[in-house]
Formats: structure tokens, sequence, C-alpha cells
């Protein structure tokens, strides 16, 4: 390890440039996570971010860290013809306010324009995706072979260490061809979330204090899947009456979901919020449930597991890393049958059950540290640097 627990780094200080498209969510907490680590390090850490998707804490929460400097640069998910003025626009704060040591791309797309460059002195590039979008079940073989290829090009081409966050995230890259070599899994890290908004989460839904509280953090889309957590608890309300669902997250499908949540005769024990971080909120849930279609490594997953929380995922990217079936959680087939969900949150719930899933989730609460992921990337980070400098 290069670092010290107090986050002095006897190392030379790096000039990093961290980039990234989707700006909130998991990847969001990653990169603020990053730059807060790297800055407290001593590194001088430059960030840029799209302001399309950006979430509104995320964007308060990056331009709080006091970084050396924070751009916006307007970047969009989709392939198209905005991103030559995204590339355009990284390349002349890469020459302007450059050199750099490491530049670090978050995402596919940001991975994409950040590592895409015209001829000239060689900055080395590291590509986190964050769930290659190959992951996603609902992409077509069309869709696969497009991203695919794409992905293996710069891999092989324009890439100096690509970063997958799961063995699952891991393996998949090898499947898509991409080269082994240049590649290392860093599993994501958390700090312990504070119990002190446990309260007052329950509280400002009116949920008593003996009930059963299911929750769900994430981005209201497709991805997270927060549609089959609704329809699963409209099927269980009745069964396990002292159950209440919070929901915390913001996104595409919200509207959809609260004309659901209207719709179901429920809304006294369904509740949807942005008005609460995950971290603030996780510990005022019984048990997470992840209904996601694809992951690579979820910070959600991991929060709750640092706090000591059971936890229903499907069976997507870093699930075996943090959840053993039936001892602190189930994993859950990925489909949007959602029988086997429902009768994994009943049989959660179950006074006889869950005692047992909420002590082996607490032994669980250490796996995973924040200090440990910065330490591995700031290896990585200080590896390239010091080949770029022979």
């Amino acid at each position: 390890m290069s670092n010290s627990a107090s986050g002095n780094s006897p190392a030379a200080p790096l000039r990093l440039l961290e980039v990234l498209e989707p700006s909130g969510g998991g990847s969001g907490r990653h990169f603020v996570d990053l730059c807060r680590g790297m800055h407290a390090r001593g590194h001088h850490v430059e960030a840029i971010y799209s302001p399309v998707r950006a979430e509104e804490g995320f964007v308060r929460e990056l331009k709080a860290l006091g970084l050396a400097a924070v751009h916006a640069v307007d970047m969009r998910r989709a392939p198209g013809p905005s991103d030559l003025p995204s590339f355009r626009a990284i390349g002349r704060i890469i020459r302007g306010a450059g050199p750099f040591d490491v530049i670090h791309g978050h995402s596919s797309k940001a991975g994409a324009l950040t590592r895409l460059r015209l001829p000239g002195p060689h900055v080395p590039r590291v590509y986190t995706p964050h769930a290659f979008r190959t992951m996603d079940p609902a992409l077509g073989r069309g869709g696969r072979l497009i991203y695919g290829g794409i992905e293996s090009l710069l891999a092989w081409f324009f890439t100096d260490r690509l970063v997958t966050v799961s063995e699952d995230e891991f393996a998949h890259a090898l499947s898509l061809g991409l080269p082994q070599e240049r590649m290392s899994v860093i599993v994501n890290g958390v700090e312990a979330p504070s119990p002190e908004m446990a309260q007052t989460v329950r509280a400002s839904f009116g949920i008593p204090s003996d009930a059963f509280v299911f929750g769900f953090i994430g981005r209201l889309t497709a991805q997270k899947a927060p549609e089959r957590l609704l329809d699963a608890f409209r099927s269980i309300a009745s069964s396990v009456g002292n159950s209440h669902l919070v929901m915390v997250g913001s996104g595409e499908l919200e509207g959809e979901l609260r004309r659901a949540i209207a719709a179901s005769g429920l809304q006294n024990r369904i509740h949807l919020t942005a008005a609460f971080t995950g971290p603030q909120a996780v510990c005022a849930f019984d048990l997470l449930v992840m209904p996601s279609r694809y992951e690579a490594m979820s910070y959600v997953m991991l929060e709750a597991a640092a706090a000591g929380r059971p936890i229903i995922i499907s069976e997507v990217g870093g699930a075996k890393t943090a959840v053993e079936h039936g001892e602190n959680g189930f994993i859950i087939p990925n489909s949007d049958d959602i029988s086997p969900l429902a009768k994994a949150m009943i049989a959660a719930a179950d006074p006889g059950t869950y005692p047992r899933l909420a002590k082996a989730a607490d032994a669980c609460r250490d796996r995973f540290t924040l200090e440990r992921m910065l330490d591995q990337t700031e290896e990585v980070y200080q590896r390239l640097a010091a080949t770029r400098r022979r």
C-alpha cells in the first residue's frame, strides 16, 4: 500500500484529471469519493462532469470538495453528433489545464471521449466502465456486437489500464476479448453510513418503530427496475401486514411509479422520495431490495452491507461478492417474473428468519472499506505515472 491510514501519501503528488458522464448514482458516488480521497492525499485533482444527467446533490458535493478545478462539459449517454463538441471541449481542458500525469474516464461515454486522442505526447488513460453497456440483458445481439466492438477497439489501442469493480465485471470484460494484462479489479469501497438519520426518515413518513421496512435506493430507470419491486410489494402487502416500502431516488420512471403508487391503494405504506441520500436512508431500512437488471458492483449494495442490513438482490454483477444466499440475504433470478422476489421478501420478513439474516449481515460490516479502494487506485496511478516519466 502506498498510503498510511491518515491519508498522507509519501509518493510524489500527481496531476489527475477525473471525467464522468452520468454525474449521479453509484458512479457519481465513486467519482466524488475518489476525487475527495486523491485530493486529501495531496494530489492535484481536476474534475469534468456532464450537467446533462447530473443530480443536484452530486454537483453540490463535487463543487464543495475544494478541487483545483471543476469543469462542466455536456455529454450525452447515447452516441451521436453531440460527441464531437464534447470531445473538443475535453481536449481543450486537457491542453489548457495540463499537463496531467493520468486521465481517468468513468462510464462508457466519458471513457470513450477521454481515451480517443490525436497523436502527441502520451498521457496514460485509465477507464472504469461502472458496468459495461454490454452487461444490459435488454441489449439485443446487434447492440452487443456494436458496443462490444467499440469496447474492444478502445481497450486494445487506447487504454493503459482498465479498472473493473467486481470479479463479475472482470469476467465479462474477458468475454468481450479485452486484454487481461491491462485490467485490474478494484472493488468499490464505502464509509459506514451513520444511523443518526434513521428515525428522521421513518418519522417523515409516519412509519411506526415496529414496522418492517423494505428499502430501495437508486435511479428510477429501467436498469434499476424499481417497477419490479413495486409490483412485488403490492403482491405481498396483505401477507406482510406490518410492512412499508421506502423508495429513495429520482429519474425518468418517477412519474410512472407515482401513478402506480396512487392506483395501488397502498399510498400510506409506499413512500417515494428524493429528500434523503442513500447513506442517510439505508439505516432506516430493515432490508434493502435491489431488483436491478444489471450492475457491476453497486454502491447501494455495499452501503447496505456496511450498515449491517440484509439484502435481496437479483443475480447481477457483484451480487455474490456481498451476499451469501440464505445467510445475509437472498440472490434471486434476474427476471421480470416477480414471484421469486415476492417469495424472498416474505421469507426475509418472517420473524423466524430475519434475526438470523440480520446477525449474519452485521458480521459483514467491514468488508469493503473506502481506504482500500483509494489505496489500490492510487497504486495504479503511481505506476502509470512512473512509466510515463521514464
